[in-house]
C-alpha cells in the first residue's frame, strides 16, 4: 500500500458504497486515492457517475484489473457470481475488501484461495460521516492491510479492529443498532406526544437528547457509564424514578435478548 496512487474500485455503488466513496473523496486532500466504481447495467452505471463524481464502469473483471483494492459492496446474495467472474484478475498484490453482510473471509477464500482479504462491517451513519465500522482480517491479509482500511474508513466515522468471530455481535451492536436507536427515540418521542407534547417538538427533544448523551458518553475520560447515570437520577428525583421503572421492567434483558437474536440472525446469514 506504499504507492504514490492507490487505486480503489468499488463492485457495486448502492447506498454504503456510495457514502464510503464520498467520504473518502472529501477526506482525500492529498489525492492519494484515484476511485472507481462498477454496475452492470448501464443506466444505473450512469446514474452513480453522476452522483458520485468517479467513472463507473459496467464490466467488473475491467474494474478489477485496474484496482489494487477491490471493495465488494453487492447484495450478499451475489457475491459469489461476482467473486467467480473476477477471480482470475486477483493477484497477490491485490487486497479485497467486503462489506457484504453475512459473508465470511474464508468463503471468499474457497472462491479465490490465499487471497488477501478484509470483511468490514459499516452502518448506515455512514452516509451523515457519523459511522461505525468494525474491520477483521482474514487469514492471509495483513496487519498493514487492515491499518489501511481503518484509516480509509475514518473518513465516515470511527472504526475498531474485531476478530472475525465477533463480526455477527458488531453486526447486532452497529450493524442493525441504527434502526433500535431510532426505535428508542420514537418511542420517546410518541410518548411525549401522548403526554401533550406536540410530535415534531417532542422528536427534537428526544433525537437532540441522544445526540448530547452519546457525545457525553465519547466525552467521558475515566468516567464510567454508571456515574454518568447516577449524576443525573439523584436519589429520590425525577430522573431516579424514571430508571427504577426502567430497572423494574429490566431493560437490560430486553437489550440483551435483542442483540442476542440478532446476533443469532446474522450468524445465519452466512450459512
Amino acid at each position: 500500500m506504499n504507492k504514490t496512487l492507490t487505486k480503489i474500485g468499488f463492485i457495486g455503488c448502492g447506498k454504503m458504497a456510495s457514502a464510503i466513496i464520498l467520504g473518502i473523496k472529501s477526506a482525500d486532500k492529498d489525492k492519494k486515492y484515484q476511485l472507481k466504481g462498477s454496475e452492470v447495467n448501464c443506466e444505473i452505471a450512469e446514474l452513480a457517475h453522476n452522483r458520485l463524481g468517479i467513472d463507473v464502469l459496467s464490466d467488473n473483471r475491467f474494474l478489477t484489473i485496474g484496482s489494487d483494492v477491490i471493495f465488494i459492496a453487492t447484495k450478499p446474495n451475489y457475491v459469489r457470481d461476482v467473486l467467480e467472474e473476477i477471480k482470475d484478475e486477483i493477484t497477490s498484490e491485490k487486497l479485497i475488501v467486503s462489506i457484504a453482510a453475512g459473508v465470511s473471509t474464508s468463503a471468499i477464500n474457497k472462491i479465490i484461495p490465499n487471497a488477501r482479504v478484509i470483511r468490514v462491517m459499516p452502518n448506515t451513519p455512514a452516509l451523515v460521516k457519523e459511522g461505525m465500522c468494525a474491520v477483521a482480517k482474514g487469514e492471509y491479509a495483513h496487519q498493514e492491510d487492515a491499518e489501511f482500511v481503518m484509516d480509509l474508513l475514518a473518513s465516515i466515522g470511527k472504526v475498531i479492529e474485531v476478530d472475525e468471530s465477533q463480526i455477527d455481535i458488531v453486526t447486532a451492536i452497529s450493524g442493525s443498532g441504527p434502526a433500535f436507536f431510532y426505535k428508542v427515540i420514537e418511542d420517546m418521542a410518541r410518548a411525549g406526544e401522548k403526554l401533550g407534547m406536540d410530535y415534531e417538538k417532542s422528536l427534537m427533544l428526544a433525537t437532540q437528547t441522544a445526540l448530547g448523551s452519546a457525545k457525553m458518553i465519547f466525552d467521558r475520560g475515566e468516567v464510567s457509564v454508571q456515574n454518568l447515570i447516577d449524576n443525573v437520577a439523584t436519589k429520590g428525583g425525577c430522573t431516579f424514578v424514571g430508571i427504577s421503572v426502567m430497572n423494574e421492567e429490566h431493560s437490560d434483558k430486553l437489550f440483551y435478548d435483542v442483540i442476542e437474536k440478532t446476533t443469532v440472525k446474522a450468524s445465519e446469514l452466512g450459512k
